[in-house]
C-alpha cells in the first residue's frame, strides 16, 4: 500500500509532467480548476488547483473534503503511484471502476486530452 508521502509525490510528478506538456495536452493542462484526489485506502484527500499548466497541492485533509472540487479523482493510492508511473493504463482503470473521475462536462472534454 502506498503512503501518503508516495502519493504526494506521485502528484508532484504529474504536475511535472503537465508542465512540460506540448499542443493539445499544454492547453488542456493550462485549465484553473479546483482539484482533489482522494485516496480511498488512505481516507485522505490531496485538496489543490489545477493552475500554471500543473497541480498545486494545498492540503491533505482526512476523509472528504468540506467542499467539492470542480474535478475529483478517486482511486486506491497503488493506483494513483502506477498511474503516474506508467504502470497502470488510465482508461482501463477508469473502464474497470478502479479510478474514478467526476467533473462537468466542457471539463471532461478537455481532460480527455491529458489522458
Amino acid at each position: 500500500m502506498a503512503t501518503i508521502e508516495e502519493c504526494r509525490a506521485a502528484l508532484e510528478k504529474l504536475s511535472a509532467n503537465m508542465r512540460h506538456a506540448e499542443g493539445d495536452v499544454a492547453a488542456a493542462a493550462s485549465m484553473d480548476r479546483s482539484v482533489s484526489c482522494r485516496i480511498t485506502d488512505l481516507d485522505v484527500t490531496f485538496v489543490g488547483r489545477m493552475t500554471g499548466g500543473g497541480i498545486v497541492v494545498r492540503d491533505t485533509v482526512k476523509g472528504s473534503p468540506k467542499e467539492k472540487a470542480q474535478i475529483r479523482l478517486t482511486m486506491a493510492g497503488d493506483d494513483l503511484v502506477a498511474l503516474v508511473d506508467g504502470g497502470l493504463n488510465f482508461a482501463k482503470a477508469w473502464g474497470s471502476g478502479r479510478v474514478k473521475l467526476e467533473a462537468g462536462l466542457r471539463d471532461l472534454l478537455r481532460l480527455r486530452k491529458l489522458l
